[in-house]
This record gives structure tokens, sequence and C-alpha cells, in this order.
């Protein structure tokens, strides 16, 4: 592993465990849907970056569960993310578009 690939995957788990841990720790404080859905999905982006990480590695292995020849955490983490965005943005709009 060259110095760039190091450099790249500690940024990525440094940044993801601090938006996860702010995300974290902003919990308790919000009773919005909206943004428990987004804190929701930063939560689940960083399970993402550490699963692709540990894949790199070789640690993890994606012939546990395979829908096709697509493996099923490849595919059900990313979309879960989405959800948890579109759903969060879905409910924010709908809330602006009541109070006009």
């Amino acid at each position: 592993m060259d110095t760039g690939q190091t450099i790249f995957i500690t940024s990525q788990l440094v940044l993801g465990a601090l938006a996860a841990f702010l995300a974290i720790l902003l919990w308790p404080r919000i009773r919005d849907a909206a943004w428990m859905l987004i804190i929701c999905g930063v939560i689940v982006a960083y399970i993402e970056t550490v699963y692709s990480i540990l894949k790199d590695f070789g640690i993890a292995g994606e012939e546990i569960m395979i829908l096709g020849i697509i493996p099923l955490v490849s595919f059900v983490l990313p979309s879960i993310r989405m959800l948890f965005f579109i759903t969060a943005f879905a409910i924010m709009v709908i809330k602006q578009s009541r109070q006009r």
C-alpha cells in the first residue's frame, strides 16, 4: 500500500468517525424526523466506509450474501443511506410547503 492510499484511507476513517460522532451527540437533542433521518444517513455512510476499507484489506468477504451477481451488502448500504437522505429531504419539503 502506497502513501497516497494510506492518507486517503486514514482521512476517510477520521472524517467519517468525526461526522458520525457529532451526529450521535446531536441525536438526543433533536426531535425533528428529518434531522433524525439525516443523522441515520451519516451513520450508515460511515458504516459503508468502514465496510469498504475492510473489503479492500480482504477482511470482510462479500461471498456471504449474494443477490444474483451483486453482493447484497454492497448494494444495501448505499441504498439505505440514500433512502434516509431522500426521506429526510422529502419531509423538509413537505414541512416548508405547509408553512406557506
